[in-house]
């Protein structure tokens, strides 16, 4: 019997004017109908460059300088752009990493929808709109209807993810190439993603190739699995006998990584030689760094406190009230954070955390309610040099390190912003020097002051965040998915730099994410939110052994079992 797809011998070269590099170097690959093929690795392994070359997609000067890529027998190198544009879509899907930049802006959802179904099935009119309807519900979008008409701004991340995927799947396509199709999705919508394209898999006999470094996403839906390490496959079998019992030492290493969800640990375990060989970060002397100069001042026992909290957002405009509609994103929320404490807030997109992150941070304004930091009043009908003072011991790092860095400025200048905005320094020299120290903190040395964002990887690039954040001296980090973009051994570094930075300068951390394995390990105490309010708070070891609220017992269920031995 033919496979769906046998790529035999792959390489794939980018030439540039002085060396050629193999992102991909002598990979074979077999894919069967109805069979999910998990490729996991590192950034920079070459998984989804193998991903890129099945439907040509290679960004120049890449190019496939061996091999063969058969899809049903035929040779898809042999094709030419037009006969790749009939495959793309109508037999081959693709589920990219990054929703927002797979998304047109300047559309609706509806539009960009529609637009994929004419052209892949040739279905129009009312018949295109109810498939657009049917296909947001496969997806586990609510209000389908209403959200046709919405643009991509007003989604979450893992709502536009869901969104990705719809596009995907619309031209009925026999194989799905899904590039880290659940990276930004919480728990349970994980599960809805994965039971669908488990569901495609039995009923359509549709091939799945998925790329991924969540092993948790490898071990709940591939039947078999290839390790890319370098750009060379190191391991290939059967999932259970490669994750239980890996041989080659690299893959030992990557399951090493994942975060437990069983237990708390006191660090994470980390590949040294991932991240471009990222130094290990100096650790801090209080009372001679920089960083501690200003701690010496009273702070309240208390740093965050929320008090009856709300915020709307309207879904539909109109002259008349009742026919406006909105979403209630934050309902009478109220909670505290303790000064020193690391706080999560967990729950499925949509329910409400992220706003939360937002108000507290000022970068919306409240409806309703009250925000105080360390006492003082920071809601937006509250204005002045206290209020400016407060929201200084208060920084953010959010979820995407490629769209929070400003791409024409160089590291040196992204990391001093705050510093020339609260004037913490009063010389070029002094400022410059402190950029040295924090990024020699960061663990990403002094070298990397007068390059640009898109000279690193994600992992160094979320460093620089956090860099940057340090800068006007916080009391209180806000951490919104900081590492739901990074693969494991990445992920462990900035989650063992977030832990060394707590303990040694007394932060007080937010920490928001939908990975309830990395909740148990950074966060003293959490609170689990559904539709806009709060369904329990709980120690983390309370919440993880013996969740009160139903809901809770349920994201606890979903979670991704990652203990294989």
């Amino acid at each position: 019997m033919t496979n769906l797809l046998d790529i035999k011998k792959l390489s794939v070269s980018f030439e540039t004017e002085y060396e050629t590099t193999y992102a991909v170097r002598d990979v074979s690959i077999t894919l069967s109908q109805g069979e999910v093929l998990g490729i996991v690795g590192e950034s920079g392994a070459g998984k989804s460059t193998i991903g890129n070359a099945i439907v040509n997609l290679l960004e120049p000067p890449g190019e496939i300088t061996t091999g063969e890529v058969l899809f049903k027998g035929q040779d898809l190198r042999n094709l030419d752009d037009k006969q790749m544009r009939d495959v793309r879509g109508k037999k081959i899907g693709m589920i990219f990493q990054d929703p927002q930049t797979s998304l047109n802006p300047l559309m609706t959802i509806g539009a960009q929808l529609i637009e994929t179904i004419n052209k892949t099935i040739n279905l129009y009119g009312s018949g295109a709109t109810n498939k657009a309807i049917e296909l947001l519900e496969s997806v586990g979008i609510d209000e389908p209807e209403a959200r046709l008409n919405l643009y991509p701004h007003q989604f979450s991340g893992g709502m536009r993810q869901r969104v990705v995927i719809a596009l995907a799947l619309a031209g009925n396509p026999d194989l799905i190439i899904a590039d880290e199709p659940t990276t930004a999705l919480d728990v349970s919508i994980q599960a809805q993603i994965l039971d669908l394209i488990k569901k495609l898999c039995q009923e359509r006999q549709v091939g799945v190739i998925i790329i991924t470094h969540d092993i948790g996403v490898i071990a709940n839906i591939s039947d078999r699995v290839t390790v890319m390490f370098n750009g060379q496959a190191v391991e290939s079998g059967d999932v259970k006998q490669i994750l239980t019992n890996p041989k080659h030492e690299y893959t030992k290493s990557l399951i090493a990584a994942v975060p437990r969800g069983d237990r708390k640990v006191e660090r994470f375990k980390s590949i040294d030689y991932i991240e471009g060989g990222a130094q290990t970060q100096r650790r801090i002397n209080l009372d001679q760094h920089w960083l501690g100069k200003k701690f010496t001042q009273h702070f309240s026992d208390v740093a965050i406190s929320i008090n009856e909290l709300n915020k709307k957002y309207s879904l539909k405009k109109a002259f008349l009230k009742r026919n406006r509609s909105y979403v209630h994103a934050v309902k009478d929320v109220s909670l505290s954070i303790k000064t020193g404490e690391s706080f999560g807030l967990v729950g499925e997109s949509g329910s409400g955390k992220s706003t939360i992150a937002r108000l507290v941070a000022g970068l919306v304004s409240t409806d309703k309610g009250s925000i105080k930091l360390f006492d003082q009043e920071v809601t937006n009908k509250n204005k002045g040099r206290d209020v400016m003072a407060a929201r200084r011991n208060l920084q953010m790092i959010f979820q995407d390190p490629y769209s929070s860095l400003n791409a024409r400025m160089r590291v040196q200048d992204i990391v001093s912003e705050p510093i020339h905005y609260y004037k913490t320094a009063s010389t070029n020299m002094e400022i410059r020097q402190i950029v040295r120290d924090l990024l020699d903190h960061v663990g990403l040395g002094s070298n990397a002051m007068l390059k640009y964002p898109h000279e690193f990887s994600g992992g160094q690039r979320q460093r620089i965040s956090i860099a940057r954040a340090l800068a006007s001296r916080p009391k209180i980090l806000i951490c919104d998915e900081p590492t739901s973009a990074l693969d494991v051994s990445v992920q462990a570094h900035i989650l063992n730099l977030l832990k060394d930075l707590q303990d040694d300068l007394g932060l007080t951390i937010l920490f928001i994410s939908h990975d309830l394995p990395v909740i148990r390990q950074m966060c003293d105490r959490v609170a689990v939110m559904r539709h806009g309010s709060i369904c329990e708070i709980a120690t983390t070891d309370s919440l993880f052994e013996k969740p009160q609220h139903e809901y809770s017992k349920h994201l606890i269920e979903l979670m991704p079992k990652t203990d294989f031995n």
